[in-house]
């Protein structure tokens, strides 16, 4: 949601520039391109400042996974969740892989047994009746799949499951 982004950076008079772009586009601005669209230089500076944090996601991720297996405390790295997720993050895909790399990697995710289909593996039931997955990587450990660099959204949900 860029124009929301934008607006908490107190920038939304630009939402009409960035409205043009695709994801990639934005990521990739500099302070002439934004220069050559009549951007205030002090918008210009917040913005490639902006884009700069949104490029250090994925390391924050990474700290933020190793400050909470170590058992520091949840606020900080909550606050820095919730920050994330006002932020423009481009849904991941794939495309690099084969179509072999894809459909083994769509089978390790075992996409059934996540939707509640007749899989048996590793659910459980609690009390309730409720079918409870256990998914590799979400026990605590620092270990798990590697995920590909890029998978912004992958690696927040491991956060979220520490």
């Amino acid at each position: 949601d860029v124009p929301a982004w934008l607006k908490s950076l107190r920038l939304h008079k630009y939402a009409a520039l960035f409205s043009q772009m695709t994801y990639e586009e934005m990521m990739a601005l500099t302070e002439c391109q934004l220069e050559a669209q009549n951007v205030t230089k002090g918008a210009r500076h917040k913005i490639v400042i902006s884009i700069q944090k949104l490029k250090e996601r994925q390391n924050l991720l990474k700290s933020l996974e190793g400050d909470i297996l170590e058992g520091g405390n949840l606020r900080v790295p909550l606050q820095e969740l919730h920050q994330m997720i006002l932020t423009p993050i481009k849904a991941y895909s794939s495309q690099n892989s084969s179509p072999e790399e894809h459909s083994r990697d769509v089978d390790s995710q075992h996409p059934s047994s996540l939707l509640g289909s007749d899989s048996q593996g590793s659910d459980c039931k609690d009390s309730a009746g409720m079918q409870q997955h256990h998914l590799p990587g979400c026990e605590g450990e620092s270990g798990g799949a590697p995920l590909p660099e890029g998978d912004l959204p992958g690696q927040f949900t491991r956060v979220m499951g520490k």
